[in-house]
């Protein structure tokens, strides 16, 4: 009790020392804030201490036709603590796109220059401002086509639209009012409050906004179809534009369903109710992202949404997964914002995070602990095992960089460091930590550093130190291991860890062991927080056939494999502990140790009939086409190719599983080498008959076609051209 006492004392000392030091940082000097392109820390520091109470209200005339220009004007209201600097508004366009500026009523010459409209002193005052403009609004961020349009405008794009204080930590209301073609339909952040009709365009009237980041508003407007649907008693909108019978049949019910089971179980995760007006969302054909979480309005890739019947079961876990994480997104990221972008990788975290969580009550027979390895591993590897990876957490200057801050890393390997973190504070501490935090900065901003202050007071472990590692550095560590047995029993099992760069680092993680016998396992924890841990509790266990490490696959790190395992890797009953041995073969292959490409790739073919689980097949079948591609000579594929093909193909004939049978015709589709194997394929093309059994989609086809041309198969481009 005393030392938990005396951690406490140096902890408030510290974060009273830390918290000065801040303060002191951000003071901005008031005189000398460089007008520069983008939208600099300095300035976005200086502008979150002297504006509240930030309102917009907005209005876009659009035009049917997507060469004419928007017009627009825009009405900001805030109230300035101190009136020293010339103000800076956001505004990435050309000057003539200004017609008018009128701050406080009274007209103002308009001084726009390196993305900024400049606000005179002598203009504003202490106390209430408002800054009325007439402009053209910017098509950079528009997404404009003949029949629809749409914004998206994370991370620093509202000002590529509009005059804006653009940055997260200047949360505000939008009122937003469109004038459109009068058969176009429109959604927006608010909801609807009204509309009029005329004979040439209708007008749409939202409701203010929700208080928001500048990133998160959004509107859509073009044809659309419009559905409602009350799910759990909440009226959800959805605007589409799909027209196959088959795909909407097939697909309406789980996209409602899921959206309802995924608001169901955040709401019960977090204690908090849905947290905003609405809740609608769109398909939008050939849209950048799987999805992005505009509050009351969620725009989806409509492919992503809308499966027919040849949707594998990885689609429909895609679907799941990318609906539960916009989801998650309403809590994390838009109820509580990251204050800069350094942290944007907060919300990405806690949205795959949680979307695992949702995903395993949401699809039937999802595997949550197989999706989690395979989701993550292979990605988060494919960076931090390279000298160019970054940490999690990293510094940005300027937001207009903002953009490099996303990646694998913040997608893959935080939802990793974040299980291990829940598995360090024990899942019910955790959870309350969440919703501590999540009460404590509703509506507003916070920092990873306060929600890391707020879980270090629910745990005895040094989340300091522990963050120090696994979020503000990058890579991972080596294990190796020493085993001693004597008269059939283990003696002594060390494991030791290393830092892959050859730094000093540990990190403090849990993961398990297997010890494989010929009928049957026992798994145990490993509590690895220290560079060598010596595994008491396996003492005077019997010696095993051989030992799976990492067989829940939730450590992180390069493991040794046992070389008695791959040859019996096919036997172990668990599914999740056979893609944590493909995923730590495919690592130690890489690393050169224990198997050759040559070898792991005789491995892999095996499983191509041995792999019963459509996930690792998944696996497998990468691994395959990575190393048939990446690292065999390429004298040695040609030999090889013939007999691949074959065995490829006739795996796929022989399985029974329509959604293993497809995964395998890619495969076949991804190392078709020789002219045989290349004309079965483009017979599957221009006939549009698929293998008996396997179900391809449109997507497929083009998929199938693009094979095919890079490959230079067909007569003068008719692949290409069809």
């Amino acid at each position: 009790m005393r030392i938990r006492l005396s951690k406490y004392i140096q902890l408030d000392l510290f974060s009273f020392a830390f918290a000065f030091l801040v303060s002191c940082s951000e003071a901005v000097k008031t005189k000398d804030i460089a007008v520069e392109t983008g939208v600099s820390h300095e300035l976005a520091t200086y502008r979150r201490q002297v504006i509240s109470d930030l309102a917009y209200t907005l209005h876009f005339t659009i035009p049917a036709a997507k060469e004419q220009p928007i017009l627009a004007t825009e009405s900001v209201s805030f109230i300035l603590s101190e009136n020293k600097p010339p103000l800076q508004l956001d505004f990435k366009e050309n000057t003539d796109h200004l017609k008018r500026l009128v701050v406080n009523k009274k007209p103002v010459t308009i001084d726009h220059h390196d993305e900024h409209i400049i606000i005179p002193t002598t203009n504003l005052k202490a106390g209430k401002n408002q800054v009325d403009i007439e402009f053209i609004a910017g098509d950079l961020s528009l997404n404009r086509s003949d029949a629809f349009l749409y914004t998206l405008l994370v991370p620093d794009r509202a000002r590529t639209v509009f005059p804006v204080f653009d940055q997260p930590s200047l949360k505000a209301t939008f009122q937003l009012t469109l004038t459109l073609p009068k058969q176009w339909q429109a959604m927006a952040n608010g909801p609807l409050q009204d509309s009029t009709t005329t004979a040439a365009n209708k007008t749409y009237r939202f409701a203010p906004s929700d208080t928001i980041s500048t990133y998160l508003f959004s509107f859509v407007a073009g044809e659309f179809k419009r559905i409602s649907r009350t799910e759990m008693g909440r009226v959800m909108q959805f605007l589409h534009r799909e027209t196959d019978p088959s795909k909407m049949r097939l697909s309406l019910d789980p996209i409602f369903q899921i959206h309802s089971d995924a608001l169901t179980f955040m709401q019960t995760y977090t204690g908090i109710p849905y947290p905003f007006q609405k809740f609608d969302f769109v398909a939008i054909p050939d849209f950048q992202y799987g999805g992005m979480e505009h509050v009351g309005a969620v725009d989806y890739k409509a492919a992503t949404l809308f499966l027919d019947e040849g949707a594998t079961q990885d689609q429909k876990l895609a679907r799941s997964s990318l609906i539960a994480h916009e989801i998650a997104h309403m809590w994390f990221g838009d109820l509580v914002t990251m204050q800069w972008f350094n942290d944007v990788w907060m919300k990405e975290v806690f949205a795959n995070f949680m979307a695992d969580k949702i995903t395993q009550i949401a699809v039937r027979n999802s595997n949550y602990e197989l999706k989690f390895v395979l989701d993550h591993y292979p990605a988060a590897y494919g960076i931090d095992r390279t000298k160019g990876a970054n940490p999690i957490r990293q510094p940005l200057d300027n937001l207009q960089d903002a953009g490099t801050m996303y990646g694998n890393i913040i997608y893959h390997k935080a939802p990793i460091m974040m299980r291990q973190l829940e598995r360090l504070m024990g899942p019910e501490q955790f959870q309350k930590g969440l919703q501590e935090y999540l009460r404590k900065y509703a509506f507003g901003n916070a920092t990873w550093p306060d929600l890391i202050s707020i879980l270090d007071a629910r745990t005895p472990a040094d989340l300091q130190a522990w963050n120090q590692v696994w979020v503000n550095e990058p890579g991972r560590p080596v294990f190796e291991y020493d085993l001693e047995t004597l008269g059939g029993k283990i003696s002594k099992l060390t494991l030791t860890q290393k830092a892959e760069d050859k730094s000093d680092r540990i990190w403090p993680q849990l993961f398990e062991i297997t010890l494989v016998y010929p009928n049957f396992t026992k798994e145990f924890t490993v509590t690895m927080d220290q560079r060598q841990v010596t595994l008491n509790a396996l003492k005077d266990e019997p010696a095993p056939t051989y030992i799976l490490f990492n067989s829940t696959g939730l450590g992180y790190g390069l493991f040794p494999v046992d070389k008695k395992m791959p040859p019996n890797v096919f036997a172990l009953q668990n599914p999740v502990a056979r893609a944590a041995a493909y995923v730590n073969l495919y690592e130690n292959m890489l690393n050169g140790q224990v198997v050759t490409p040559l070898q792991l790739l005789q491995l892999t073919r095996q499983g191509l009939t041995q792999e019963k689980e459509e996930l690792n097949l998944k696996l497998l079948t990468s691994q395959l086409s990575d190393i048939f591609w990446k690292f065999l000579p390429p004298t040695k594929r040609p030999e090889l190719a013939p007999a691949l093909e074959n065995e490829i193909w006739q795996a796929m004939q022989q399985n029974p599983n329509s959604n293993a049978k497809k995964q395998l015709f890619k495969a076949y589709q991804s190392v078709a080498l020789t002219p045989a194997a290349q004309a079965k394929l483009y017979d599957v093309w221009a006939t549009e008959k698929a293998p008996n059994g396997v179900k391809l989609t449109e997507d497929d086809y083009t998929a199938l076609a693009l094979a095919l041309a890079v490959r230079d198969y067909g007569s003068d481009g008719d692949i290409l051209q069809k």
